[in-house]
């Protein structure tokens, strides 16, 4: 298989370099800037001909980026590459899956269109597919979720004797599942949400913790991080004196990262899947195999076999 090429619109990204090191790929370089008016120039300086080429983009906060994106996605195709594949380890715009209200975009579907028109493949980490089976129901490209609890079990294997807490029953399948694997115990907490801001988390009863002296919060993704602050709460009021928190996206919105760490008294450990202060653990070993094999598939030209 040919060497791939790796693109990115952002070069401050922790994944990038462990990514580009598993794939033995090529540095693609480009030229982008903006005009005064706020307008996009973006100039691909790689030979792409013929090439398969891999684009690593961060999407969280996307509505910024995407135009730039497709820039370079449809450059590529213009300039002759073999194959256009996007890796973006936290994949936005999955929260509105129906119509709640009349006359609500189902943004998750429009943006699905937006990437699958760009692109030959994505890959991406524990998208939170909620109402949906898998991706394959609103990409029409080959989509292929990776799980990024390998890399947090690892993680979670260097703090022995901790109770895992899930904060949700949507937690279980992780947390369990660690748990099984590092030997700990876990407890799944019960959620009600009154509203965006409005979260109210139950551990059940006291003596399924109280024996605990550390406990680790365990979530695929630290959003505005009310969820995980409730769980420590909870933890506090049973007891428990050391809780750290780890998730596999670590969003943090509305300095969530700050509040939680004035909360709780352990570490907060997140994927390098965004950018941020506290990337604890790597993707890269569980992208790289998926991303080998796609662009395999695509030299033996059976993509659309494999990925129907």
């Amino acid at each position: 298989m040919s060497q791939p090429i790796l693109f990115t619109l952002e070069k401050a990204l922790p994944l990038l370099a462990p990514l580009s090191a598993g794939l033995n790929a090529e540095s693609g370089r480009l030229v982008t800037r903006r005009f005064p008016d706020g307008e996009t120039y973006l100039r691909v300086l790689s030979p792409v001909g013929g090439r398969h080429c891999v684009v690593l983009a961060n999407l969280l906060q996307p509505d910024t980026k995407i135009l730039p994106l497709q820039f370079l996605t449809h450059t590529l195709r213009a300039q002759g590459a073999a194959s256009v594949g996007l890796v973006a380890p936290y994949l936005s715009y999955m929260r509105q899956d129906k119509v709640f209200n009349p006359g609500e975009a189902v943004t998750s579907r429009i943006f699905a269109e937006v990437i699958s028109s760009a692109v030959d493949w994505l890959v991406t980490v524990d998208p939170h597919l909620h109402r949906y089976q898998n991706l394959n129901e609103i990409y029409s490209i080959p989509a292929l979720a990776v799980s990024g609890m390998p890399a947090l079990q690892s993680w979670i294997a260097t703090q022995p004797d901790t109770l895992l807490i899930g904060p949700d029953a949507e937690s279980r399948q992780w947390v369990e599942t660690l748990a099984k694997a590092t030997g700990q115990h876990f407890v799944v907490g019960k959620k009600q949400r009154r509203g965006d801001r409005d979260v109210q988390v139950s551990l059940g009863a006291a003596n399924n913790i109280s024996h605990a002296t550390a406990a680790i919060v365990v979530d695929d993704v630290i959003s505005s991080g009310h969820t995980i602050l409730e769980t420590i709460s909870a933890l506090q009021r049973a007891g428990v004196k050391k809780i750290a928190c780890a998730a596999v996206h670590g969003v943090f919105a509305e300095n969530a990262d700050r509040k939680i760490l004035e909360a709780s008294t352990g570490p907060l450990a997140v994927s390098n899947s965004i950018p941020g202060d506290y990337c604890t653990f790597d993707l890269s070993p569980q992208l790289v195999p998926v991303i080998n094999n796609l662009l395999a598939d695509i030299e033996n030209g059976d993509l659309r076999d494999a990925y129907p």
